[in-house]
């Protein structure tokens, strides 16, 4: 879940809470932004998930935006859709997110 929330905290945010000049600065893990800190995990679990069941993925983009101008009720704004497709990009990228664990519970 960290790694999701780092990359949804560092690319999407959509409500602007950690970014410049955000309500919070700083990082999503930091003990005065923890209370909050499970804000878009939902959305996040969900956009992985679908990725991970081969969804296209200018529909998990889709879906991102929908997330945050419908079930936020936030404006679209001109950065919505490089901001979900960054998500996308990072969530495919990281392939730690990829991995499954050994007999013994190891990641490789």
């Amino acid at each position: 879940m960290s790694r999701l929330r780092d990359i949804g905290w560092a690319s999407w945010d959509p409500m602007g809470l950690l970014g410049p000049g955000g309500l919070h600065p700083g990082k999503w893990d930091d003990d005065a932004n923890l209370p909050f800190a499970d804000e878009y995990d939902s959305y996040l679990v969900s956009a992985a998930s679908q990725l991970r069941r081969n969804v296209p993925r200018e529909q998990v983009v889709d879906y991102l935006v929908q997330a945050e101008t419908q079930d936020m009720c936030l404006p679209k704004t001109p950065t919505a859709q490089t901001r979900a497709e960054a998500v996308v990009a990072a969530i495919l990228a990281d392939r730690k997110l990829w991995t499954w664990p050994d007999e013994q519970g190891r990641f490789g």
